[in-house]
C-alpha cells in the first residue's frame, strides 16, 4: 500500500484520511489518462505463428530423431513407458529447440493443491573442469525433478521437515516457453508416491474413463480402440484498473470487496451484457490471445457479461488433461499481460456484492478414436442408440455421485455464488430439455422386461433416428441448471473461474468411467440369460431412466419452488462449503476410489483437510482485513466528517434563534446521532469478531475450527459490512477513503 501511495504523496505532511482520499482521486485521475496500450499485432496469420512456443509434433520431429518421436507419441496416445535412452534423445532436442529461442532455464511445471501453478527455475549451464560452462539437460532432469517442496499444503502426508517432493514429466502434455523458461507439464507426487498435486489423479481418472468407455462402444463399433474426454472451458473474468486495485486494501489481499454500497447503475439494464467491447478491454484481449495463440492455447471466442467490466473467454474444446493445463497457463498469462494495460484481472467469483459473479463453466464430452463425440446424436439408430447409452450413463452418473459432485466445486469464492440467483443452485440437477426427456420418457414407457416385437423395437429405433434432425430446435439452454446438456455434450455450469478444472473433471469422469463399468456388466449379465444385446442395452437403459428421474429437472433453479420439490426428490441442498466437502470422505467416495485406485483414503482424508483448512484461512484473512480498514480507514474518515457537522451546527446556533435553529439543524443532529450509532455498532462488532476468532484459533481441530469460522465470524463480515456502506451514504464524498462501486465498475 506504501509503494503506491509514495507515488502521489509525501507521507509526513499529510494526515492520514487526507492520504487515502487523495489516493483515490489520484487513482481516478490517473485513469483519466489512460490510453489503450497499442498491440504490436504479428505480421502473420494466425494460424502461421499458432503453437510457436509449443515443443509440439512438429517440432519434436525436426529436433528429435524418429525412434525418439515415434516412442513419445506412442507414450501418448497408448500410455507407454520412454525408457531412459529414449528420455535422453527427447531432453537433447527438446534443449536444443529452447536453446534456439533464446531460452535460458528450465523448470517442471506443476498443479500442486494450493489450487495455482508453481514452478523452480534451474539454468540450463553447468560449470565444467576448465573453468567454463555448458548447456546440460538431460533425460534425468526431463523425467523427474525434486523441488524443495515442504511447504506446499499436504494434508499431513508427509512432515513439514520431510522436504523430499518429486515431479514427474507428463509426455502427454507438450512442453512450452513461457518468460524464455522451457516449462515441462509434470505431476507431483510425495516422496511415499501420494499425490499432492491436481493432475496426478486427473490423468487416472482419464485412462479409467478410456478403458471403460471403450469396452462400451465395443458393442456398437468394434473399431473403437480409444476414448478421451474433452473439456471446452468458459473463463469469466472482471477487470479493474491498476491504480483503483493498489487503492483496495481488500481487493488486493483477499481478491474481493468487503465493503462499498452498491452503485446506483450496476447491471439491470443488461446493457453491457454482449455490447460493444470497451477499447481498453479489447487492446488487452488481442494481446492475450496472441500470446496465448504462441503457446497452443485456441482462445475462439470473447465477449462482455453481464455485470460492468466483466467479460468471458473460451476455447475450441480439447482433450480434458490439456485443456486443464492451458486454462491455468491462460490464468498466468492474462494476469502478465494485465500488466501492460494497467488492469488488474479478478478472477474470484464474487469479488462485488450485488452484481453477477463469475463461473468457469466445464463442458465434458467424450470422443473416440473414429472420430465420434459419443455425447452427439447420431444419423441412425444404432448410432442414436449409442449417444442413449452414453447420455444416460453420464445422468446416473452425475446422480449416484451429485454429494460427491458438489464437493469438487465447493470454495470459500463459489460459496458467495451459488443459490445467489446469478448462478447455478447449490442444488445438483440435471437439464436435457423437452424433446429429449420426451425420448427417455418412451423408453420407460415402451420398453418392457419381455422381448419386443419386431415393429416395436423398429418403431422405438426410427423415433429415436430423428434426433439430429430436430434436437438442436428442442434442446434449449438453463442457466439455471449445474449440469446442462446443450446439444453434443454436458456444461458443468457451478465450476468457480477460480478454480481449478481438474478437480471437478476428475471426479466427474471418475462417476461416468464406474458408471460404465457397472452398465457394461449388468448388460453382460442379460446376455448371458439369453436376451440380445440391442434388447438388454435398451432395457437396463430403462432402469437407469428409472432410478436417475429424480436428478432430472427442466425448470426454474432460482425458484423456492424447486428448492420444495428437491427436498421431496431425496436431493441434497449443501450450500456451506464445510459440509460440503465431507462427501470426499464419505463410505461412498472412498470405496468408489479405491474400487479404481484413484486416491488412497489417506488421499482423500488429506484433500478434505486442505480445502477445510483453506476455507478457513480464506475467512481469517477476510475477517482480519475487514477489522483493519474499518478501524484505521473508515472510521478515522468518518470521525472527520462527523466533526465538520458538528462545527457547522455550533456556528449555526451563533447565528439562529432557537425556533429556527431546531427545523434548520435538526437534519444534522440526526446525521450526527445516526453516525454515532453506526460507529458505535461497528466497533462493538469489531471486537466481537476479534473474539470470535481467538476462540475459533483456539481449537486445534481443523473441522471444529471451520465450522466456528463459518457460524460465529464470518457473519460479522456482513454486519459491519452493512453499517460501512451506509456510512458510505452519509460522509462527503471528497474524503471518502476507497473507490466506490460506480467506479470500480465503470471506469474503464
Amino acid at each position: 500500500m506504501r509503494g503506491c501511495t509514495c507515488k502521489f504523496l509525501n507521507l509526513h505532511k499529510l494526515n492520514f484520511d487526507i492520504i487515502m482520499a487523495t489516493i483515490r482521486f489520484k487513482a481516478l485521475e490517473a485513469l483519466m489518462t489512460r490510453q489503450a496500450v497499442p498491440v504490436e499485432q504479428p505480421l502473420k496469420k494466425t494460424s502461421e505463428y499458432f503453437a510457436e512456443n509449443v515443443f509440439d509434433k512438429r517440432k519434436m520431429k525436426e529436433f528429435l530423431s524418429k525412434e525418439a518421436f515415434e516412442t513419445v507419441n506412442d507414450a501418448v496416445e497408448n500410455g507407454t513407458r520412454i525408457p531412459r535412452r529414449i528420455a535422453d534423445q527427447v531432453s537433447s532436442g527438446m534443449k536444443a529447440w529452447a536453446l534456439s529461442k533464446g531460452v535460458t532455464h528450465y523448470t517442471h511445471w506443476f498443479h500442486p493443491l494450493t489450487g495455482a501453478t508453481a514452478e523452480k527455475h534451474d539454468a540450463f549451464f553447468e560449470p565444467t573442469t576448465s573453468d567454463g560452462v555448458i548447456e546440460s539437460f538431460d533425460g534425468g532432469r526431463l523425467v523427474q525433478q525434486e523441488p524443495d517442496a515442504s511447504s506446499f499444503p499436504n494434508g499431513g502426508l508427509r512432515n513439514t521437515f520431510e522436504a523430499r517432493g518429486y515431479t514427474a514429466w507428463d509426455p502427454s502434455s507438450p512442453a512450452f516457453i513461457f518468460d524464455l523458461t522451457l516449462c515441462i507439464p509434470t505431476i507431483f507426487v510425495s516422496y511415499t508416491g501420494e499425490a499432492l498435486d491436481y493432475k496426478s489423479p486427473l490423468l487416472k481418472s482419464l485412462a479409467l474413463l478410456n478403458d471403460a468407455a471403450v469396452d462400451v462402444c465395443q458393442m456398437f463399433d468394434k473399431n473403437v480402440t480409444k476414448v478421451h474426454a474433452t473439456l471446452g472451458w468458459e473463463q469469466e473474468y472482471f477487470l479493474v484498473d491498476s491504480a483503483l486495485y493498489m487503492a483496495r486494501p481488500d481487493l488486493m489481499l483477499t481478491g474481493r470487496t468487503l465493503m462499498g454500497h452498491a452503485s446506483a447503475k450496476d447491471q439491470q439494464l443488461e446493457d453491457h451484457y454482449f455490447g460493444t467491447i470497451p477499447t481498453r478491454a479489447s487492446a488487452f484481449m488481442r494481446d492475450f490471445e496472441i500470446e496465448a495463440y504462441k503457446l497452443g492455447i485456441p482462445i475462439k471466442t470473447r465477449h462482455n457479461e453481464v455485470a460492468p467490466n466483466q467479460f468471458e473467454c473460451a476455447p475450441v474444446y480439447e482433450e480434458a488433461n490439456l485443456a486443464v493445463d492451458h486454462n491455468m497457463l491462460l490464468m498466468d498469462v492474462m494476469r502478465k499481460v494485465a500488466k501492460r494495460h494497467n488492469f488488474k484481472v479478478l478472477f474470484h467469483e464474487k469479488p462485488f456484492k450485488g452484481v453477477n459473479g463469475s463461473g468457469k463453466h466445464n463442458n465434458f464430452s467424450m470422443a473416440t478414436n473414429t472420430g465420434v463425440n459419443l455425447l452427439s446424436p447420431g444419423k441412425n439408430p444404432k448410432s442414436n442408440m449409442q449417444f442413449l447409452t452414453f447420455m444416460v450413463n453420464t445422468i446416473k452418473a452425475v446422480h449416484e455421485n451429485a454429494d460427491l459432485l458438489r464437493a469438487s466445486i465447493a470454495s470459500s469464492g463459489n460459496e458467495h455464488r451459488l443459490g445467489g440467483s446469478e448462478a447455478p443452485p447449490a442444488i445438483v440437477s440435471v437439464f436435457i430439455g423437452d424433446y429429449l426427456t420426451k425420448v427417455l420418457d418412451e423408453i420407460e414407457t415402451r420398453v418392457s422386461e419381455k422381448k419386443m416385437s419386431p415393429d416395436e423395437k423398429t418403431e422405438l429405433k426410427l423415433d429415436i433416428g430423428r434426433i439430429p434432425e430436430i434436437l438442436l430446435d428442442n434442446t434449449d439452454r438453463n442457466r439455471t441448471s449445474p449440469f446442462a446438456f446443450t446439444g453434443n455434450r454436458f456444461e458443468f455450469r457451478a465450476v468457480g473461474s477460480n478454480a481449478n478444472c481438474a478437480s471437478p473433471m476428475t471426479f466427474l469422469t471418475l462417476a461416468v468411467a464406474d458408471q460404465l463399468k457397472k452398465f457394461k456388466t449388468e448388460v453382460d449379465v442379460k446376455v448371458e440369460t439369453g436376451i440380445k444385446r440391442d434388447e438388454a442395452i435398451f432395457q437396463v437403459l430403462k432402469d437407469y431412466i428409472i432410478s436417475s428421474k429424480p436428478i432430472r429437472f427442466d425448470g426454474n433453479g432460482y425458484g423456492q419452488e424447486w428448492t420444495a420439490e428437491a427436498e421431496k426428490r431425496g436431493l441434497s441442498n449443501v450450500k456451506e462449503t464445510v459440509k460440503a466437502l465431507k462427501a470426499f470422505v464419505s463410505d461412498e467416495t472412498k470405496s468408489l476410489c479405491a474400487r479404481h485406485k484413484i486416491f488412497t483414503e489417506r488421499e482423500l482424508v488429506a484433500r478434505h483437510e486442505i480445502k477445510v483448512e483453506h476455507y478457513t484461512k480464506k475467512l481469517q484473512i477476510e475477517s482480519r482485513v475487514l477489522g483493519d480498514l474499518a478501524t484505521n480507514h473508515i472510521i478515522p474518515t468518518v470521525y472527520k466528517y462527523q466533526n465538520q457537522l458538528i462545527e457547522n451546527v455550533r456556528g449555526l446556533k451563533q447565528v439562529l434563534d432557537s425556533k429556527d435553529f431546531d427545523q434548520i439543524a435538526g437534519i444534522q443532529l440526526q446525521t450526527i446521532k445516526e453516525i454515532s450509532g453506526r460507529i458505535a455498532l461497528i466497533k462493538i462488532k469489531d471486537k466481537n469478531m476479534i473474539e470470535a476468532r481467538k476462540k475459533a484459533n483456539a481449537v486445534e481441530d481443523i473441522y471444529e475450527k471451520a465450522r466456528l469460522y463459518f457460524e460465529e465470524v464470518k457473519p460479522y463480515l456482513s454486519e459491519i459490512r452493512y453499517h460501512i456502506d451506509h456510512l458510505e451514504l452519509i460522509v462527503d464524498n471528497e474524503i471518502w477513503p476507497l473507490p466506490k462501486y460506480r467506479e470500480l465498475l465503470f471506469a474503464r
